[in-house]
């Protein structure tokens, strides 16, 4: 059994880091991924993952003993935490819920001491939590099939291109790609979901062979589903440079829009051991500083109807 500490500099605090050589992926020919390599992993990668963090209430996929173990889905901050872990207390059905923020690479360590190996970010920052400044569209195969995916991706893009709404890529580190839509915040979860499905459906009903809406998995008819679902408050969707509780580490990946040809490319293309060579690419560059409003999109598309 691993036992011991470690200390790690992480910003500005030194982090300790509890039973460092705790396996938390098992190796598969190769070394397995501990709990300090799971934190070194975070405060490599912190730069660019922490932008893509700020501000937003997170739910956090905890696994104490390793892919192996229990899964915990943690929203509450639990009084252990130092006080210095931001918290954000959002309202809730009954009540309200004391979400962990993570806004600097100190808290993002000491959630990798926790077990947490994927971070679940909300849509919309604590400080409008009602208004989302990302509309995410997420495409699921049936199966493994990534040419689905590449081939939805791009159809994906060229109809957000119709309505003047620049786009970018995140594989999964699962199976699929998320297509995210950058908004400049003023519009409630409502409205953009609303406006989410109207796409999805526009889409779909331009290739309805390939690609469906269906929520229910058993009226898919083996067609590529474009999920709208997380576009709703207190839903989350997996934050960029997140690993995943998977075999191997994949990382969720910000790609380029060039990188979509890339016959190499899959969803699950990157993990922890070269996540970090991509990251310093900043694929994400050539996107606008500045989220769109919705109101002119919401007006073309019903003129594409």
């Amino acid at each position: 059994m691993s036992t011991g500490t470690r200390n790690v500099r992480a910003g500005n605090r030194t982090v300790e880091i509890h039973r460092p050589d705790k396996t938390l992926f098992p190796g598969t020919g190769t070394e397995g991924l501990t709990k300090a390599g799971l934190a070194e992993y975070y405060r490599s990668v912190a730069p660019f993952m922490l932008p893509e963090l700020k501000g937003r209430p997170l739910m956090l996929e905890r696994r104490p003993d390793g892919l192996e173990g229990p899964r915990f889905m943690q929203k509450n901050t639990p009084d252990s935490y130092p006080d210095w872990i931001r918290r954000a207390e959002l309202p809730k059905k009954d009540g309200t819920v004391t979400h962990t923020v993570c806004d600097t690479t100190a808290s993002l360590v000491y959630l990798a001491d926790q077990a947490c190996l994927t971070f679940h970010r909300w849509l919309s920052r604590a400080g409008r939590p009602d208004c989302p400044d990302r509309l995410v569209f997420d495409l699921d195969p049936p199966g493994d099939d990534f040419e689905s995916v590449r081939r939805a991706a791009r159809q994906l893009g060229e109809l957000l291109g119709e309505l003047n709404l620049p786009s970018t890529l995140m594989t999964t580190g699962s199976r699929g790609l998320h297509v995210i839509v950058p908004l400049d915040g003023r519009t409630g979860f409502d409205e953009v979901r609303e406006f989410a499905t109207g796409v999805a459906r526009t889409l779909a009903d331009r290739d309805p062979d390939r690609l469906t809406t269906e929520v229910r998995t058993d009226a898919r008819a083996g067609r590529l589903y474009l999920d709208v679902q997380r576009n709703a408050y207190a839903q989350t969707s997996v934050a960029p440079f997140s690993v995943r509780a998977k075999e191997g580490a994949p990382v969720a990946m910000p790609i380029s829009w060039e990188q979509l040809s890339d016959p190499d490319l899959d969803a699950r293309r990157w993990t922890v051991r070269d996540a970090l060579e991509q990251a310093r690419t900043r694929p994400w560059s050539a996107a606008p500083s500045r989220g769109r409003a919705l109101g002119p999109a919401r007006r073309r598309l019903a003129e594409l109807g």
